[in-house]
C-alpha cells in the first residue's frame, strides 16, 4: 500500500507541476494577445510567441515522458514488446 500511496503523491506532484506550466502558457497567450490589440512591434511579439511556443514544447515533452513511463511499468510485458510500444509512441505523437 505504501508504494501506491508515494506512487500517487508523485503523480499528483507531476498532474499539479504541469497545470502550473500550462497556466503560464496560458498567461503568455493572453499577453500575446494584449500586445496584438496594443499594436505593439511584430518583433516583440514573435519574441513572445516563441517563448510561448517553447515552454509549450516542453510540457508537451514532459507529457509524453509521463506516457512513455507509463508504457515501460506495464506488468508483465518483455523488453522487446516495451520498446516496440514506445517506438509506435514516438512516431504517433512526435
Amino acid at each position: 500500500m505504501q508504494a501506491t500511496l508515494v506512487a500517487d503523491e508523485a503523480a499528483e506532484a507531476r498532474q499539479k507541476a504541469m497545470l502550473m506550466r500550462l497556466a503560464r502558457v496560458e498567461g503568455q497567450i493572453r499577453g500575446i494577445q494584449a500586445m496584438i490589440r496594443r499594436g505593439e512591434s511584430c518583433e516583440a511579439i514573435a519574441q513572445q510567441f516563441s517563448a510561448s511556443r517553447s515552454a509549450l514544447d516542453k510540457a508537451y515533452r514532459m507529457l509524453l515522458t509521463c506516457l512513455i513511463e507509463e508504457t515501460l511499468q506495464e506488468p508483465g510485458q518483455d523488453t522487446a514488446e516495451a520498446v516496440e510500444r514506445v517506438r509506435k509512441l514516438f512516431i504517433k505523437y512526435t
